[in-house]
C-alpha cells in the first residue's frame, strides 16, 4: 500500500513536472519573440537616431582619402587661388562675424535652477485619518452619509497618515479666519523662502523677479507683497500673484518667470508656489465637494531661477521646454473643477465625474505639442507612419502611443489622486518605478496643489537617482482646465539639498500602497 502510495505520489509529481515543462516549453518561444522585438525596437531606434552621422561616414572617408593624395603643388595652387580672391574672403568673413553677433544677442537665454526648496510643517500638524474623522464628526456639519463617504475616499486616495492640514482644523471647532488663513500662507512660503535663501547664500536684495501662485486664496494685499514686506525685496522688483489657476500653475509660473528672465538681464527670479486651505475647508454635505477636504494638505516650494551664465556651475538644472495647453472654450472642461456654493449657501471646489475624461483629452492635447520638441526621430517617425496609414487607408489600427521613456529619464506627476496617477501611468504606458515619486509624495504630504511637482523632484534626489543629463518632465492639471509641462536637464549629478522635505524619511520609502 505505502509503495502504491509513493508510486501514486511520484507518478503524479512527475506529470505535474512534464506538465510544467510542457507549459514552460509553450511560453519559451513567446518569451524569445519578445526579447526579439525589444532588441529590434531598440536597434531600430539606434538606427534612425543616428542615421545622419552614419550617412556623413562615407562622405568623410571619401574627403579623406582625396586630401591624402593631395600633393604639395596642389596646395600651393589652393593658396594662390586664395590669394587672389581676399576680398571675397573679406566680405564673407565680416558677413559671418555679423550674422554669429546677431544671433548671440538675439537667442533665447538659458534658465538655470539653482536650487529649490520644499516646506515640511511641524509634527503637530498631523492629520492620521483616525484623527482627521473624529474632528469630520465633532465639527457638526457632516451627516452620517458624508462621514462614511470621507471616510471611503481617505481609505482609496492613496494617502498616508503623516500628512498635514492647517492648524485652523485642528480646533474644536475649527476657525477658519482671515487671519489664521494669512498665518498659515505665512508659515508656507516663508518657511520655503528661508530654507531656499540659506542654501543658495543668496541675498533677498538680489532678487529682480517673483511669482507668486496660489489659486484661492488672494488677499490684500497680495501673498507676493507679503513676501516683499517680509524681506525688503528692492522697490524695483517685478513681482506677480496668480490666483484661480488651480493646481497647473506652478509651472504657469515658471513659464512667465522664464519670459521676464528674457527682458530682465543678469538676475534672479523666485518662483514661490502654494495652497491655502484655512478658508476653503468645506462644511456641508455635497459629495463632489467633499473630496477635495480628503485630499488636499499644506503644502509649498520656492524655486530660483536665474539668467546668469557663471550660475552654470552651481545651478541643478537647466529649463529646457514648457508647454501649456488650455481647454477653457469647452464648457465642459471649464466647469470641471468649480468654485461655488451649495444649496445651504456653503463655499467649496466641486469636482466633475467627468474630471478624468476631460484631463485625459487635455494630456493628449499637450503631448501632441511636446512630442516633437522632445521625441526622438524614430518615435516621431513611427507615430506620424500610423497615422497616414490610419487617415489613407481607414485602417481600424489603434493609434501609435510615442514612448516617452525615450524623451525623460524621470517624471513627476502631479500629485492630484490616485487616479489622477493611475490614468497617466496606464495611458502613457509608465513602468512603477516612474510613478514612484508621484505615489509616495501623495502618500506622504497628500495633494499640495501646484508644489507638489517639486516633493517629487525631491524625491527622485533624495533617492539619488538623479543623473547629469537626465531629463525630467513635470506635468500638471489644473482648474479651467489647463494640462501644462515643464522639462529640466539636469547639469549635473543632483544631490538632495538641505533641510529637504525627505530628509528624515526617505529611507522608509517606497511604501506598499494598498488597494
Amino acid at each position: 500500500m505505502n509503495q502504491g502510495g509513493v508510486a501514486t505520489t511520484n507518478g503524479g509529481s512527475g506529470s505535474g513536472s512534464v506538465g510544467v515543462q510542457i507549459h514552460q516549453s509553450r511560453r519559451l518561444p513567446d518569451f524569445l519573440q519578445s526579447v526579439n522585438l525589444k532588441y529590434v525596437k531598440l536597434g531600430y531606434h539606434y538606427l534612425i537616431s543616428n542615421l545622419l552621422t552614419l550617412c556623413f561616414i562615407p562622405l568623410i572617408a571619401v574627403i579623406s582619402i582625396e586630401a591624402s593624395q593631395m600633393n604639395l603643388d596642389d596646395l600651393r595652387q589652393l593658396w594662390v587661388h586664395l590669394q587672389y580672391n581676399l576680398a571675397s574672403i573679406i566680405i564673407c568673413s565680416a558677413i559671418l562675424v555679423f550674422g554669429l553677433t546677431v544671433y548671440i544677442m538675439t537667442r533665447p537665454r538659458p534658465v538655470y535652477l539653482v536650487d529649490y526648496s520644499c516646506y515640511r510643517a511641524p509634527d503637530h500638524l498631523k492629520a492620521p485619518y483616525g484623527r482627521f474623522m473624529e474632528h469630520s464628526k465633532l465639527t457638526g456639519d457632516f451627516d452620517e452619509s458624508s462621514l462614511e463617504f470621507q471616510r471611503k475616499i481617505l481609505e482609496r486616495s492613496g494617502l498616508g497618515e503623516e500628512t498635514y492640514v492647517p492648524k485652523a482644523m485642528h480646533n474644536i471647532p475649527p476657525t477658519p479666519s482671515m487671519a489664521a488663513a494669512r498665518e498659515e500662507a505665512e508659515e508656507v512660503m516663508f518657511g520655503a523662502l528661508d530654507i531656499l535663501f540659506h542654501n543658495t547664500n543668496v541675498k533677498p536684495k538680489d532678487i529682480g523677479i517673483l511669482v507668486v501662485n496660489c489659486s484661492l486664496f488672494n488677499p490684500t494685499p497680495s501673498l507676493s507683497a507679503m513676501i516683499v514686506n517680509k524681506y525688503k525685496l528692492r522697490g524695483n522688483i517685478r513681482s506677480f500673484n496668480l490666483g484661480g489657476m488651480g493646481c497647473s500653475a506652478g509651472v504657469i509660473a515658471v513659464d512667465l518667470a522664464k519670459d521676464m528672465l528674457q527682458v530682465h538681464r543678469n538676475t534672479y527670479a523666485v518662483v514661490v508656489s502654494t495652497e491655502n486651505i484655512t478658508q476653503n475647508w468645506y462644511f456641508g454635505n455635497k459629495k463632489s465637494m467633499l473630496i477635495p477636504n480628503c485630499l488636499f494638505r499644506v503644502g509649498g516650494s520656492a524655486v530660483l531661477l536665474s539668467n546668469k551664465s557663471k550660475d552654470r556651475r552651481r545651478a541643478k538644472y537647466k529649463l529646457i521646454h514648457v508647454v501649456r495647453t488650455h481647454r477653457g472654450a469647452d464648457d465642459k472642461a471649464f466647469r470641471c473643477v468649480y468654485q461655488e456654493q451649495d444649496d445651504a449657501g456653503k463655499t467649496g471646489v466641486s469636482l466633475s465625474k467627468d474630471l478624468m475624461a476631460i484631463a485625459g483629452g487635455a494630456l493628449k492635447t499637450n503631448i501632441t505639442t511636446l512630442g516633437p520638441l522632445v521625441l526622438p526621430i524614430s518615435e516621431q517617425l513611427l507615430f506620424f507612419t500610423t497615422l497616414v496609414v490610419k487617415k489613407l487607408f481607414n485602417a481600424g489600427i489603434k493609434p501609435y502611443i510615442p514612448d516617452f521613456k525615450l524623451a525623460f529619464d524621470h517624471f513627476c506627476i502631479h500629485a492630484g489622486g490616485r487616479a489622477v496617477i493611475d490614468e497617466l501611468e496606464k495611458n502613457l504606458q509608465l513602468l512603477p518605478i516612474h510613478v514612484e515619486a508621484s505615489r509616495m509624495t501623495l502618500h506622504r504630504f497628500g495633494n499640495t496643489s501646484s508644489s507638489s511637482i517639486w516633493y517629487e523632484l525631491a524625491y527622485i534626489e533624495a533617492k539619488g537617482r538623479m543623473r547629469k543629463r537626465n531629463r525630467v518632465w513635470q506635468i500638471a492639471f489644473g482648474s479651467g482646465f489647463k494640462c501644462n509641462s515643464a522639462v529640466w536637464e539636469a547639469l549635473r549629478n543632483v544631490k538632495s539639498s538641505s533641510n529637504g522635505p525627505w530628509e528624515d524619511c526617505i529611507d522608509r520609502y517606497p511604501v506598499k500602497i494598498t488597494t
